[in-house]
C-alpha cells in the first residue's frame, strides 16, 4: 500500500511539473509595434454618418424602397467628390457598387475592404423606446445614434472617408484596392454576390478580404481584464429544415396515443436534448491559443493544457448560449404550426428549425444526424434552398491578418488580439473564390449592452469611437500598400 501511495504521489508531481511546464512555456502571440503616426481628422468628420443615417435604406425581404437606396447612392457621390472622380466605380444590382483604386504595382495582389449600407426595420411597436428617433442621426450624450450606426454604414462611411482623407494628401497605394459596398446583406447578399462574380470573370486575385464581423469587446474572457479585438478567421454555415407530420385527425374527446402536434413536439424535444457533439478546434481553438497566455492563473493554465481540460472546458462553454454557438453546430426551432381550433385534432403539424453549422459539419451531415436523432419515418425532412456550408478557415499567419493585427495594436494598443469564428453570416462568403484569406472584424468596440442595440433598440456609437474607426481604416490601408 505505501508503494502504490508513492506511485501515486509520483505521479501527480509528474503532473503538475508537466502543467507547470506547459504553462511557463505558452508562448504568447501578442506582437510589440511602433507608435503610429497621429492622424487628425477635419472639425466635423462624424456629419456625413449622421446624414447617412437619415436616410432609411431599409432592407425586406419582399419590397425595397427604391427611392431611399437611390437617395442613398447620390449621397455618397457628391459627398465623397475625390472618390467618386478618381477611383473606378461599378454599379451592381442598381444599388450596390464597388470602386477601384489602382496600385502602382500590379505584380501585388489588390486586397479588398467591404461592408453595407442596408439597414433593419424598426419594429413600429419598439419606436416610442428608442432614445431618439431611429433615422434622425442625432447627436446625444458624446454618441450618434440611429440605424446604421453599428451596422453597418459606419462600415461603409468610415471607409469611404479613410480613402478621401488619403487622396486628398496624394496618397498613391503600391498594391490596388478594391471597396465593395452591397445594399442587401440583411436579406439576400444578392448585390456582394453579383460584385463577386463580376471580380471573377474579370479574373481577380485578392491577397485578403476584410468584412465587418467582431468587434472589440471587454470582459467576454476570464483572467484577461483588456479589451480583446477578435478578427474572424471564419465563419458558421446555415442550413433550415422544415419537418411535416400527416396524421389522424377527428374530435379532441377521442385523441389517439399521440396527435401530429404532438409527434412534431417529439421530434423537437428529441433534437434539443441531443445537440451536437461540440468541439475545440479551427478558429476556436486559435482563439484559445492567442488568449490563453493572457491570462492569469488558474486561467492560463488551463488553456496551456486543453489535453488535459478540454471536457470541463466544453462543458463550461456548452453552458452559455454565446459560447456553445462557438464550438458546435447549433439547433434552434424556430416556427411550429399545426390545428385550427381547441376540440379539433389536426391531421398536420410542421416545425422549422434553423441550424448555423460549425465549420467541419457538412450540410448532408447534419440532416442525417436530425434524421437518426427523431427517428420517426412518419416525419417528412425539407431542406430549404437558402443553406450553406461553413466557410473556409482562413490563415492567422498570413500577412493579411499581420497587417490588421498591426494595425489594431497601432490604433487600439491596450487591446489583447485573437482569432475567431464568427457564428453569424457576413457577405464576405462570397468572395472566398477571390482570396485565400477573408477576415471579419470591425474596428469599434461594443461596450455595455451595446450587442443588444444591434437590430435592436438604441443602436448608437460614440463619436470618439467612430473617429478611431477611420483612424483604423486610413493606417490598414497603408499599412497594406506601403
Amino acid at each position: 500500500m505505501k508503494k502504490l501511495f508513492q506511485l501515486l504521489g509520483f505521479a501527480l508531481l509528474l503532473l503538475i511539473a508537466v502543467l507547470a511546464y506547459k504553462t511557463l512555456t505558452f508562448p504568447s502571440k501578442q506582437i510589440s509595434v511602433a507608435p503610429a503616426e497621429a492622424i487628425k481628422l477635419s472639425k466635423g468628420f462624424e456629419n456625413r454618418l449622421k446624414d447617412a443615417i437619415k436616410i432609411p435604406t431599409i432592407s425586406r425581404l419582399t419590397t425595397i424602397d427604391t427611392a431611399a437606396f437611390e437617395a442613398f447612392n447620390l449621397f455618397l457621390d457628391s459627398q465623397f467628390v475625390l472618390i467618386d472622380t478618381t477611383l473606378e466605380k461599378t454599379v451592381v444590382n442598381k444599388y450596390s457598387r464597388y470602386y477601384y483604386w489602382p496600385g502602382r504595382n500590379p505584380m501585388l495582389k489588390p486586397i479588398l475592404l467591404m461592408g453595407h449600407h442596408d439597414v433593419v426595420p424598426v419594429e413600429p411597436e419598439a419606436l416610442d423606446k428608442w432614445t431618439v428617433e431611429p433615422y434622425s442621426g442625432a447627436t446625444k450624450d458624446g454618441y450618434i445614434w440611429g440605424r446604421g450606426a453599428l451596422d453597418d454604414k459606419l462600415c461603409v462611411i468610415g471607409l469611404l472617408e479613410a480613402i478621401e482623407l488619403l487622396l486628398k494628401r496624394d496618397y498613391q497605394p503600391e498594391r490596388g484596392i478594391y471597396l465593395a459596398f452591397g445594399h442587401d446583406e440583411e436579406v439576400s447578399g444578392t448585390g456582394a454576390s453579383s460584385i463577386a462574380a463580376q471580380l471573377e470573370d474579370k479574373g481577380v486575385e485578392l491577397e485578403y478580404v476584410l468584412d465587418e464581423g467582431f468587434f472589440i469587446v471587454e470582459n467576454v474572457l476570464p483572467g484577461i481584464s483588456s479589451p480583446i479585438a477578435i478578427i474572424g478567421l471564419a465563419e458558421k454555415g446555415y442550413l433550415t429544415l422544415d419537418l411535416s407530420v400527416t396524421h389522424d385527425g377527428g374530435h379532441s374527446s377521442m385523441p389517439k396515443k399521440q396527435t401530429a402536434v404532438g409527434i412534431i413536439s417529439k421530434a423537437i424535444t428529441a433534437l434539443e436534448a441531443n445537440p451536437f457533439p461540440g468541439t475545440i478546434e479551427g478558429a476556436t481553438k486559435e482563439l484559445f491559443e492567442y488568449a490563453g497566455p493572457e491570462m492569469s492563473f488558474p486561467f492560463n493554465v488551463v488553456m496551456a493544457n486543453l489535453w488535459l481540460f478540454q471536457a470541463p472546458l466544453k462543458g463550461i462553454l456548452s453552458s452559455k448560449s454565446t459560447t456553445n454557438a462557438t464550438i458546435r453546430t447549433t439547433t434552434a426551432a424556430t416556427i411550429i404550426d399545426g390545428g385550427l381550433q381547441d376540440n379539433i385534432i389536426p391531421t398536420q403539424a410542421s416545425a422549422t428549425i434553423n441550424f448555423r453549422l460549425k465549420p467541419g459539419d457538412t450540410i448532408e451531415e447534419v440532416i442525417q444526424y436530425v434524421k437518426e436523432t427523431i427517428n420517426d419515418e412518419r416525419i417528412e425532412i425539407q431542406a430549404r434552398s437558402n443553406k450553406r456550408n461553413a466557410s473556409k478557415l482562413s490563415d492567422s499567419d498570413a500577412f493579411g491578418f499581420k497587417i490588421i493585427q498591426s494595425t489594431i495594436m497601432e490604433t487600439f494598443p491596450e487591446s489583447i488580439v485573437t482569432p475567431g469564428l464568427v457564428v453569424g453570416g457576413t457577405d464576405s462568403r462570397y468572395f472566398e473564390s477571390l482570396a485565400d484569406n477573408v477576415y471579419r472584424f470591425l474596428p469599434t468596440y461594443l461596450r455595455n449592452g451595446d450587442v443588444e442595440r444591434i437590430h435592436g433598440i438604441d443602436e448608437r456609437i460614440l463619436v470618439e469611437d467612430y473617429k478611431n474607426l477611420i483612424i483604423f481604416y486610413t493606417r490598414l490601408i497603408k499599412n497594406s500598400t506601403n
